[in-house]
């Protein structure tokens, strides 16, 4: 099939010439269509497969088949809400491509950097916005987007935009929009958690499922180095010497990760940068163009901030920490492999990702080759956990001795007072003389104190670090005895 197949205008078609498509991909050909015909699409398939295309190019068409402005004025008539930066200004380059002899306007809004020119570019109009939920927001809020105009929502990589805790964010920016709408419901994987969202949103959608998320691209050679503890920054300084690894995109799992293994790469003199969540906008784009541009070998990036990174030479993809959800592992690699070509998958593993790499190959219904021929191998005890079998068996409980039963902790004992009641971590003592870990007393002289150790506010009171020394007068207690009524300085 070519795109002249699927009823898409001479203007646009003219537009796929130039950016070199000639023929639709799997999902591409059943959205398109579908979503021409004004229909719900709930569209799932692995990065890589052409989903940016497959909602924006009947959008383009709906759309110029229109007035353009309303009212005197050009309004949104389609929002796109996309997890990160990065993804939203990668849709918007490829829909200011697509609808280059179109006329459609469209701007992106995402956070990370001034909102100045964002303002300025809504204020002139825009047909589709593309935007990231908590800038978006903001905006609304300050009056500059108008939302009651749209007719076209679309929500890609949806299940990353609720595991980041947009959902809120997302039912806030539905609520500003007509109930009457086209909806556009695309993600690389359908965890049931979104299942309710997909309900209330979509009416009657066409289902495409292009690849199910447990399989993993055939083109893609995967393998794993099962390793000794702390040994992942030495095996990954020794993968990066063999320069048939032109370039690698290398996922941690948290930002201070990323940061740290682009420091000790950058000491044997490979050319790394990072991308994260607490880097600017600035530096995040600055870095993913260097790594396009071949100027950067090495992108080490955790898995929010990967989303958007679409690059078809990727050859390596590189696993510095397995990630403890299965289907992440098959979004990440699904990175390298792209428009036709090859791509290696390589995992680092330690002991305690042992039960992430079982679960990820359950998932995937294979298990990933294991290269054993390198200097930090994992001890066989460990590699024992592979495969269910316990290196030795479980110690016994000690049994407990009736005779000596063990003490109880020192902030339950109770030395002084008729009737101690004050209880350890904070219960109150209802006497005098009760000791407690942290709650005040209620009378005079029990126990008292914050939970730090800090003196009893109550004349007398012992707290659980710290003394009050006697002062000033004394009154008398519950018990007859006396208690300071003046506490001095504490210590």
């Amino acid at each position: 099939m070519t795109f002249n197949e699927l009823n898409l205008t001479p203007a646009i078609l003219k537009a796929l010439s130039l950016e070199n498509y000639t023929s639709p991909t799997p999902i591409q050909e059943e959205a398109i269509p579908a979503a021409l015909a004004g229909r719900d699409v709930l569209g799932c398939a692995q990065t890589g497969t052409g989903k940016t295309a497959a909602f924006s190019l009947p959008i383009i068409q709906l759309l110029s088949q229109q007035p353009a402005v309303t009212g005197g004025k050009r309004r949104i008539r389609s929002l796109i809400l996309t997890p990160t930066r990065e993804l939203a200004l990668q849709i918007y380059e490829n829909i200011q491509a697509y609808s280059k002899f179109t006329g459609i306007r469209s701007t992106a809004i995402v956070g990370g950097v001034s909102q100045k020119a964002q303002e300025r570019a809504l204020s002139q109009g825009a047909d589709i916005l593309i935007a990231t939920p908590g800038r978006l927001i903001d905006l609304i809020a300050q009056k500059h987007v108008d939302l009651q105009y749209v007719q076209i929502l679309v929500l890609d990589e949806a299940d990353r935009m609720l595991d980041m805790g947009f959902i809120h964010d997302v039912k806030r920016i539905i609520a500003k929009m007509p109930s009457k709408k086209q909806t556009l419901f695309f993600s690389a994987t359908m965890p049931s958690e979104i299942s309710q969202l997909i309900k209330t949103l979509l009416v009657n959608p066409v289902k495409i499922e292009i690849t199910p998320v447990s399989s993993t691209v055939d083109r893609i050679e995967q393998s794993v180095y099962l390793l000794q503890n702390g040994n992942k920054q030495n095996q990954l300084n020794r993968l990066l010497q063999d320069q048939s690894i032109v370039s690698a995109l290398v996922f941690t799992r948290t930002k201070r990760g990323a940061d740290r293994v682009t420091r000790d790469l950058a000491k044997i003199n490979i050319t790394a940068q990072a991308i994260h969540g607490n880097k600017s906008q600035n530096d995040r784009q600055n870095a993913l163009r260097n790594f396009k541009s071949g100027a950067t070998r090495v992108l080490v990036a955790t898995d929010i901030a990967a989303r958007g990174i679409d690059i078809d030479e990727l050859s390596h993809v590189i696993n510095f920490n397995l990630p403890n959800i299965p289907e992440t592992y098959v979004h990440r690699i699904g990175r390298t492999g792209r428009a036709g070509m090859s791509g290696v998958a390589i995992s680092l593993c330690e002991e305690e990702e042992i039960p992430y790499l079982k679960d990820i190959q359950k998932l995937i219904g294979k298990t990933i080759p294991e290269i054993k021929e390198h200097d930090y191998p994992m001890s066989k005890s460990t590699l024992a956990l592979l495969n269910d079998r316990p290196a030795k068996a479980p110690a016994k409980p000690a049994a407990k001795s009736k005779a000596n039963p063990p003490r109880k902790p020192k902030s339950e004992w109770f030395t002084q007072g008729n009737k101690p009641k004050s209880g350890a971590n904070g219960s109150q003592g209802n006497r005098t003389g009760g000791y407690g870990k942290g709650a005040q007393g209620n009378r005079p002289g029990a126990a008292g104190g914050s939970a730090n150790g800090s003196a009893a506010s109550r004349p007398g009171a012992r707290s659980n670090g710290s003394q009050g020394r006697p002062g000033g007068q004394s009154s008398p207690n519950r018990n007859g005895n006396k208690a300071p009524v003046n506490a001095g300085r504490t210590q």
